[in-house]
């Protein structure tokens, strides 16, 4: 009889505050498995290739959901829904980057649930690695992906190490152009961590894709005011419009002073194991008005050392129109 579907026993555990939360987790350490959602975590179980020992449910938490004006910006809460910051005025009116990157992820019953803390925490989609099979990222010695025979449509173009998955969250890229800082707390306090720094690649640590260690919890999201009512642009391409995942996607934040760039974000996502800064692209776009020649310049830098595997060489055109369409469109 196939064990598919079928969650292996672990011990349920709801505490009441983010303390009680920290306390279990560093109790169970690698046993331990904090859940917000759940919509990437029960998969991990019914699948049996995850097995925790604890299940520790954050929902129940307060003071982790909701979303907040600060005098410096905005404050959401880790366990906010992805339906209620697609659809808030304050975000929509400010930082509809953010919004439009949340109202994108998977279908209208999953942004119920899902949260936008653990949308940006989601490990990858490699199939290799979650149908269980022993790859670098998993603990063994091979990338299942990168090999002649390796299905690898779906995978990264830059900052492969060893590993070629790619990150898939929506709103990560968004949060990045965005400036987000993510508020992380532990047994030994809480620690403040830019989301450009909170994604990590294979070179870094190759069994984890963001700086969250066993005993972290990540409460919630803070968006500076220096953004708010920028020049925003997000498009997402998939091959369905509901419930895939990012074959590509795109979060731009341009500040005009009439025609002219002052000042630029722009991210991709799916093209690396972390939403990848365009740097290059910023660099050359700030100070510009935008022309043609200017765009088709940058749209071809963004692709500078891409390195493609036997199925995305599709991705390198596809990255660079999007570029083109974030910074002319927006």
């Amino acid at each position: 009889m196939s064990t598919k579907d079928m969650m292996p026993h672990f011990d349920l555990f709801q505490p009441s505050d983010v303390e009680n939360a920290i306390e279990l987790l560093d109790r169970y350490g690698a046993e331990g498995w904090a859940i917000a959602g759940g919509q990437d975590s029960l998969a991990w179980f019914k699948d049996r290739v995850k097995r925790p020992v604890a299940v520790i449910d954050l929902k129940g938490i307060p003071g982790m959901t909701g979303i907040t004006e600060t005098a410096e910006g905005l404050e959401i809460g880790a366990l906010t829904s992805l339906t209620e910051i697609a659809n808030n005025t304050v975000i929509q009116n400010s930082y509809s980057l953010l919004a439009t990157a949340a109202g994108r992820v998977a279908s209208p019953q999953i942004r119920n649930i899902g949260t936008l803390g653990g949308n940006i925490c989601q490990d990858t989609r490699c199939w290799y690695y979650r149908s269980g099979m022993d790859c670098y990222r998993a603990g063994g010695n091979t990338c299942y992906a990168d090999t002649p025979e390796g299905q690898n449509r779906e995978h990264c173009l830059f900052d492969a190490d060893r590993c070629v998955a790619v990150s898939p969250s929506d709103t990560a890229p968004a949060l990045v152009a965005l400036d987000a800082t993510m508020v992380v707390q532990n047994s030994d306090g809480i620690r403040e961590i830019a989301a450009e720094d909170f994604f990590i690649g294979p070179d870094v640590d190759i069994e984890r894709m963001t700086v969250l260690e066993p005993g972290d919890v990540l409460t919630s999201i803070k968006i500076p005011a220096r953004w708010a009512g920028a020049t925003f642009y997000f498009e997402k391409v998939a091959d369905r419009a509901t419930w895939d995942f990012p074959l590509v996607n795109i979060a731009a934040a341009i500040q005009l002073s009439g025609n002219t760039v002052e000042d630029i974000r722009i991210v991709c996502g799916a093209v690396s194991c972390v939403p990848r800064r365009l740097t290059v692209v910023e660099d050359i776009v700030r100070g510009s008005t935008r022309d043609a020649e200017t765009i088709d310049l940058a749209a071809g830098a963004s692709s500078r050392g891409a390195v493609t595997l036997n199925y995305n060489h599709f991705k390198i055109p596809l990255m660079e129109n999007l570029v083109r369409r974030a910074i002319r469109d927006a």
